[in-house]
């Protein structure tokens, strides 16, 4: 059976000033939306006082969190460059991925379908979509539940060339873990069009690798933040971000592909530790920057 022909869509341009609006508003959507979103991931727990106020139960948390140093591993690698591997920034350690492992979920799917010679279904198309473009976590748990959660994740990893992400328990799929340089693996076997160093890159085919460009290009606009600070012109990605109930501390992440400069880079940006959302979507942004402006250097003739 042939598959779907999903269709292409360019990849969105943003202007400075424009990202920079949406930012603030995504910030402060995002912070209204925490409780519903973190819930799903099975990680904070409101305390009676933020029940009884009706104020955001993250907010409260966050009054009484310990004063801890935000920690950041960015790794990037340039498309373009004569070298294959990426370079890392701050230690490699494993991190929660938190939204961002929705991309993970998608292409563990996608392979399934393959394998099973078959397209998406609707119902799978309906829930991919709003899961990737709006970070829906109704849909990530579906999806999450249809791959066989951890095991099915873990299985379609290790074709994807992954060695460092090792699953959420149960249903708690936004507690997988993960480093910098696995995401910058998995980016490679959606993003990468050179010849693959390795067989697992392209365990993807064509259609199904657009199809995640597709929606990693077209993500809503209180979802435009992260890497694509980094970006000249063009991006694609997927971010993360989840507070913790021990700490009142969030973790923030962004991974993707974009353009600047004429090069087209992947960038994973991992973090943890900050005090408040709005400071860990600062963190990534500068952390994305900063490790593009080293790489190009480094990559100067």
């Amino acid at each position: 059976m042939s598959y779907l022909s999903y269709p292409r869509s360019p990849v969105t341009a943003k202007t400075t000033a424009g990202r920079r609006g949406r930012r603030a508003a995504a910030c402060a959507a995002l912070l209204l939306s925490s409780v519903t979103t973190l819930f799903s991931l099975g990680a904070l727990h409101a305390p009676p006082s933020a029940a009884a106020t009706g104020a955001p139960s993250g907010e409260t948390a966050a009054a009484a969190q310990p004063v801890t140093a935000a920690r950041v591993t960015t790794a990037v690698l340039d498309l373009d460059a004569p070298g294959r591997e990426p370079t890392v920034y701050g230690e490699d350690v494993p991190y929660d991925t938190a939204s961002i492992i929705k991309v993970d979920i998608l292409a563990a799917l996608l392979l399934q379908a393959q394998d099973a010679g078959r397209h998406l279904t609707a119902e799978e198309r309906a829930q991919a979509e709003p899961m990737i473009r709006h970070s829906d976590n109704a849909a990530a748990n579906a999806l999450w539940r249809q791959i066989g959660r951890a095991p099915g994740l873990e299985a379609a990893n290790k074709r994807l060339g992954l060695t460092a992400t090792k699953g959420g328990s149960g249903a708690k799929w936004g507690l997988t873990q993960t480093t910098a340089r696995d995401q910058i693996r998995l980016l490679r076997a959606v993003f990468d069009d050179t010849t693959p160093s390795a067989p697992t890159t392209h365990a993807l085919n064509e259609e199904s690798r657009a199809y995640i460009r597709s929606l990693m290009s077209r993500v809503a606009d209180d979802q435009a933040w992260g890497v694509s600070a980094a970006a000249g012109s063009q991006w694609a990605l997927k971010n993360g971000w989840l507070q913790r109930n021990t700490t009142g501390l969030w973790d923030v992440n962004s991974v993707g592909r974009i353009t600047a400069n004429g090069h087209h880079y992947l960038v994973a940006v991992l973090s943890n530790g900050s005090a408040s959302m709005s400071d860990g979507v600062s963190l990534v942004e500068k952390a994305a920057r900063q490790a593009l402006s080293s790489t190009s250097a480094l990559n100067q003739p």
